[in-house]
C-alpha cells in the first residue's frame, strides 16, 4: 500500500515516467491483490488532494477494477468487498467453484466512464470526489443547468463502481439507494435527486457540496487530532444524521470518514446509504423480501463491527461502532485499534488507550460505543452523544444516579495486576457486619442477684423450625447456625423488617436461647434482588459455601461509602472452578455489570482465588440519597450468559433473565454447584 503511495506521489512530482508508473501499479497490484479495494479508496483520496491527469486516473482506476474482477470470478475475496454470503472481509474462505455456465466469461469487462466524459451527453464528470462502498462520486456539472444559467449548475454522480457493474442486481441496488436516500431528509444527510442509467452504466445524482470528505482531514499530512471542543460539533453533526436514519429502520452499514463531508461552511453532511438495510421490517416493506443490498456486501474492515464482518443481521449498533472509530480519529489522529478489523482486535485482546485530550467521564461513553461485542456497545446514537457531549452518569441512566446511590462510571473495569483474575490482598472472607449484642448495665449499678428457674426447661427449638421460621420473614435471606446456648443468624434483610426484626421473631419462639445476629439491612427496593437470589444464597451456604464479597481499597472497613469514593471489591471464589458474574444494583433503578464487561471478557475463576474488582477511579459513588447499594457476586459453573450484555439495563429485565438462566444450571448441576454472596454497601 506504502509503494502505491509513493508511486503516485513520485508521478506528481515527475520523479517517475507514465510507463514507469504503470509498470510499478503492476508489480503492486501483483504483490498484494488481496488490497485491490483499498488501493481505490487510496487512488481516490491522491486524487482528491491532487488530481492526476484524466487518462492516467481513469486507467489506474481500470486496472485495479480488472484485478477485483478477475478475482471474483475466481472466486476470490478481496478485502474492501465481501460478493457472497458467508465471506468474511480479511478472512481466507474456501474458493467458489469455477463458472460453469454455457455463456463464455468476459476476459475484459467494459470499461468504466472516467474524470473527463460524459453521461447520457448531459453530465460531465470534472473530479472524483469519493469512493464509496458501491461507487465512485464525482463532482459533475449538468449541462441543463447551465444551459438555464443556474446559478448552481454542479451536482454529485455516483458512478457504479466496477466490481458491481456486472451484478445483476446493480440497477435495483441504485434504485432502492435512490428511493432510502430520498426518504432520510435530514440536514445532516445529502439529498438525493434521482438514479438513471447511460448503457451498461448505473448512477445515482445527488447534491454537489463544496468541501471535503472527513478521511482528507484525517489523513492529512500531521493530524495528530483536535480538541474536544473542535471535533464535538462534527461528531454532533455525524451521530444526529445516523439516529435519524435509525428511527426510521436503516442502518448504514458502511459508515466511514469517506462517507462524511464537511461543507466549506462547516456542515457535517452524511453520504452512500448505499447498502443500508431495513432492521425493522414490517409487512409493507416488501423490497426487503425482494432484494437485500447487504448481498453485495461492500464494507470497510477498519470501521465494521465484528457483526459485519460475521455477515449477521444490521444493528444501529453497528453504526455506533464505527461512529465510535471516527469520534476516536478525530481527536487523536489514529485509528483505535490501529486499523486493524475489529475481528482480528478481538482476537487479539487488543484494547483502545484513552486520549490524552478527552476527560474521563467521556472517554467512558466513547469507550463503550467501542465495545467489541454487540450486547455490550452504547445501544443508541442518541445515549452516545448525550454520553459523549456531557458525560455522567446521570445523563446515560437517568434517575438511578438520583434516586439511589448513584454510581458513576467512570471508567470500564480494571482488574489489579492486568489480569481478569489476579492475587488480591487476602483478608477476611466474609462481608463486613453488624452485631448486635445485649445491652450492659452501667458500671455504677449493683450487680443483680443470681436467681434460680423453678419453671420446666424448654428444649431450644429445632434448626428446621428456626430456618422456617428465618424463611418465612419477607425481603430476607439468612442462615441460621444453631448450637446449645445461642442461635448466630447472617444474612440480609430488608430494613422494613429490620434486624430487631428478625431477632423478635426469633426470641418469640419457645425455648430459644441467646441470639447473636450478623445481618446487614437493605433498602426494600432491593427486595427483588434478594428474592432472586435468596435460595441459591441458602443452597451454596448448605453445601459448604466459599465464595465471599467484601469491600476492598480504601474503602475497606468504611461503614458508609460518600460521594467520590471508589467501589472496590474484593472476591473469593469457592473451591470448584466457576465463572463470575459481578453486579451493582440501585435500588429501584438498575444494575450495572462491574464483571464480565466489553474490556473485562474473561471471567472465568480458578477455586479459591481472591482477586480485587476495579481500582481507584473505576467506579465512584456519586451523590446519594443514602438508599445504599447491594453488590452481588454469582458464581456458576457455566458462564451465567453466553453473550456479553450492555454495561448497565434496567434491573427488572435483568432479574428476570437471570432467574430463568439459574434455574437452567441448577437443574443442569444442582443449587449448591451455584455461589451468591451479597454485600450490602450503604452510603451517605
Amino acid at each position: 500500500m506504502e509503494s502505491f503511495a509513493q508511486a503516485i506521489h513520485q508521478l506528481q512530482s515527475g520523479a517517475l515516467s507514465h510507463p514507469a508508473f504503470f509498470a510499478q501499479l503492476d508489480r503492486v497490484l501483483e504483490s498484494a491483490p488481496e488490497s485491490a479495494g483499498r488501493l481505490l479508496e487510496l487512488l481516490s483520496e491522491e486524487h482528491a488532494r491532487h488530481p492526476l491527469p484524466g487518462d492516467v486516473y481513469r486507467e489506474v482506476q481500470q486496472r485495479i477494477g480488472r484485478l477485483i474482477a478477475a478475482r471474483q470470478r475466481l472466486g476470490g475475496d478481496d478485502t474492501y468487498v465481501q460478493t457472497r454470503p458467508g465471506a468474511h472481509a480479511g478472512l481466507h474462505t474456501s474458493p467458489m467453484p469455477p463458472h460453469q455456465g454455457s455463456e463464455p466469461v468476459d476476459t475484459e469487462p467494459e470499461r468504466v466512464k472516467g474524470v473527463g466524459e460524459t453521461l447520457n451527453g448531459r453530465f460531465v464528470l470534472e473530479e472524483c470526489i469519493g469512493f464509496g462502498g458501491m461507487g465512485t462520486v464525482y463532482k459533475a456539472l449538468d449541462l441543463r443547468k447551465l444551459e438555464a444559467s443556474d446559478r448552481k449548475p454542479y451536482i454529485a454522480i455516483k458512478v457504479l463502481n466496477v466490481q458491481f457493474r456486472g451484478h445483476p442486481k446493480s440497477l435495483i441496488a441504485l434504485q432502492r439507494e435512490a428511493r432510502k436516500a430520498q426518504a432520510l431528509a435530514h440536514p445532516n444527510i445529502v439529498s438525493v435527486y434521482d438514479f438513471d442509467r447511460d448503457g451498461p452504466m448505473v448512477y445515482l445524482t445527488m447534491e454537489y457540496l463544496q468541501g471535503k470528505p472527513l478521511s482528507q482531514v484525517l489523513r492529512a499530512p500531521g493530524f495528530t487530532g483536535m480538541p474536544y471542543e473542535q471535533a464535538l460539533p462534527i461528531v454532533t453533526g455525524m451521530a444526529n444524521a445516523l439516529a435519524y436514519a435509525h428511527e426510521r429502520g436503516f442502518v448504514h452499514c458502511d459508515f466511514k470518514p469517506g462517507n462524511v463531508i464537511v461543507t466549506d461552511a462547516g456542515v457535517v453532511k452524511v453520504i452512500d446509504f448505499g447498502i443500508a438495510r431495513v432492521f425493522q421490517k414490517t409487512e409493507a416493506d416488501a423490497d426487503a423480501t425482494v432484494f437485500d443490498p447487504g448481498s453485495l456486501g461492500a464494507l470497510t474492515p477498519a470501521y465494521a463491527s465484528p457483526e459485519m464482518l460475521e455477515q449477521r443481521e444490521p444493528d444501529p449498533r453497528d453504526d455506533i461502532y464505527a461512529l465510535a472509530c471516527i469520534t476516536y480519529e478525530l481527536l487523536t489522529g489514529r485509528h483505535p485499534f490501529n486499523r486493524m478489523s475489529s475481528a482480528q482486535a478481538r482476537g487479539t485482546g487488543m484494547k483502545p488507550q484513552r486520549p490524552a485530550n478527552l476527560g474521563r467521564i467521556q472517554w467512558q461513553a466513547l469507550k463503550c460505543a467501542l465495545a467489541l461485542e454487540r450486547d455490550a456497545r452504547t445501544p443508541t446514537v442518541a445515549r452516545f452523544l448525550a454520553d459523549f457531549g456531557k458525560g455522567g452518569f446521570q445523563a446515560r441512566y437517568g434517575p438511578m444516579a438520583a434516586t439511589a446511590a448513584g454510581i458513576v462510571v467512570i471508567g470500564v473495569l480494571a482488574v489489579a495486576g492486568g489480569r481478569y483474575l489476579g492475587t488480591g490482598s487476602g483478608g477476611q472472607a466474609s462481608a463486613p457486619a453488624v452485631v448486635e449484642a445485649p445491652a450492659m448495665p452501667p458500671a455504677s449499678a449493683p450487680a443483680p442477684e443470681p436467681t434460680v428457674s423453678t419453671a420446666p426447661t424448654v428444649p431450644v427449638p429445632a434448626a428446621p423450625a428456626i430456618a422456617a421460621t428465618l424463611a418465612r420473614i419477607p425481603c430476607s435471606a439468612l442462615a441460621a447456625d444453631v448450637r446449645a446456648d445461642r442461635v448466630e443468624v447472617q444474612g440480609v434483610v430488608s430494613k422494613a423488617v429490620g434486624a430487631a426484626g428478625v431477632r423478635e421473631r426469633l426470641l418469640a419462639m419457645p425455648g430459644m436461647p441467646e441470639v447473636d445476629l450478623d445481618v446487614r439491612e437493605v433498602d426494600p427496593g432491593m427486595c427483588p434482588v434478594i428474592s432472586t437470589f435468596a435460595p441459591y444464597w441458602l443452597a451454596h451456604r448448605q453445601a459448604g459455601g466459599g465464595a465471599a464479597l467484601r469491600l476492598a481499597g480504601a474503602a475497606a472497613g468504611k461503614a458508609a461509602l460518600a460521594e467520590g469514593d471508589s467501589l472496590m471489591v474484593e472476591v473469593t471464589t469457592p473451591a470448584a472452578a466457576s465463572f463470575m458474574t459481578v453486579d451493582a444494583y440501585l435500588p429501584g433503578a438498575g444494575v450495572i455489570h462491574l464483571l464480565p464487561n466489553a474490556l473485562a471478557l474473561d471471567n472465568r475463576a480458578p477455586p479459591g482465588r481472591k482477586a480485587t474488582i476495579g481500582r481507584p477511579g473505576d467506579w465512584t459513588i456519586g451523590k446519594s440519597s443514602g438508599a445504599g447499594l447491594v453488590v452481588v457476586l454469582v458464581t456458576t459453573p457455566a458462564p451465567l450468559f453466553e453473550t456479553l450484555r450492555r454495561e448497565s439495563e434496567p434491573g427488572a429485565g435483568y432479574l428476570a433473565d437471570v432467574a430463568k438462566r439459574l434455574e437452567r444450571i441448577r437443574a443442569q448441576s444442582g443449587a449448591g454447584k451455584i455461589g451468591v454472596e451479597f454485600l450490602p454497601v450503604a452510603t451517605r
